[in-house]
Order: structure tokens, then sequence, then C-alpha cells
């Protein structure tokens, strides 16, 4: 692992994720600031290099997402006026991104951010397993006491993260 890249860094990278058009996605500026560069720079390497990254890999913010994004933020650390909004690159843009910045840090960097999605989809499986098994230890004693629906309908609730006041971003049900 790179030495440039800091703890603070790699434990920060879960926080970046962001979930638009129901997809998990990291931000322009935030990658730039992992790789040490300039979001201006990220950007050029990545239009000189635009057919790698088709829609399903990066897209840009509309209005709207980025307007509801911003709010979202109590610090204002989104700098001043922009010209553009803000691009949103999947897992599979950001494993792209290996292949066009060609420094050691990119490199570190982007094995870092793939070891935290990964690590975020098997905390999901994990957390979607334990719900199986629990609805199925209610089913099997719902004939029981009434105690026992509160036991597990108390399990649930410390299961279930606490809800953030947060517009939805994005379009659907599951916009969050």
């Amino acid at each position: 692992m790179n030495k440039e890249i800091t703890s603070v860094e790699l434990k920060s990278i879960a926080g970046m994720v962001h979930f638009i058009r129901d997809q998990r996605v990291m931000l322009s500026m935030d990658l730039a600031e992992l790789y040490g560069v300039e979001t201006k720079v990220l950007m050029q390497a990545v239009k000189r290099n635009i057919d790698r990254f088709p829609p399903d890999f990066m897209f840009q913010l509309n209005d709207e997402e980025y307007s509801i994004l911003k709010s979202q933020f109590v610090t204002s650390s989104w700098g001043g006026a922009r010209r553009a909004n803000p691009y949103a690159f999947t897992e599979q843009g950001i494993a792209m991104l290996s292949g066009i910045l060609n420094s050691p840090r990119a490199v570190a960097v982007n094995i870092a951010i793939m070891r935290a999605f990964v690590q975020m989809r098997r905390v999901l499986e994990q957390n979607a397993e334990l719900l199986s098994k629990i609805d199925d230890l209610e089913h099997k004693y719902s004939d029981h006491d009434e105690k026992i629906h509160v036991i597990f309908a108390a399990i649930r609730e410390l299961m279930t993260p606490p809800e953030t006041p947060r517009r939805p971003i994005g379009f659907g049900e599951n916009a969050q």
C-alpha cells in the first residue's frame, strides 16, 4: 500500500460512496482528492479516454441530483460556484480509472476503493441473511407468546441503521 495514502483517507472511502440512480457511485471530486490530483486533471484524463467510460461506468449528475446531494452536506466543502455538475463513477468506472491514471498512488487508491466496495457488499449480504433467519424463526414460533414477537421486532429495529433525514436523489422508489 502506498505510504502517501493515510488511514483517514482509507476509512473515509465508504463515506464517499453515494446511492444515485439506483447505483453506488463515487463523485469525481472525491476521487480526485483520493488520487491527489485536481478534479479538472482527473476529468481531462477521462475525456481523453472517453470510449472506456460508457454510461453504466460514469454519468454526470443533473441539476436536481446535484442540488439534493449538495443540500445533504452541512459543511461547505463543495467550494464556490461550479461551471459543471460533478460526474459519478460506478464501481466499474472506478476500476477503469486505474487503466488511465498510471501512478503508484492511483493504483493503491483503486485497490482500497475496490476493497471498500466489496466490504460494503458483504455487510449488506450478511444483514439480508440475518433478517431472513429472523423471519424464519419468527414464523416458526408464531404460535407462541406475544412477547416473542416483541423480541423479534426489537432485534429488527437494532439491525436497521438509524435513518438520517435525507431527500431522495435520482428517480424511482429506491432513490436515496
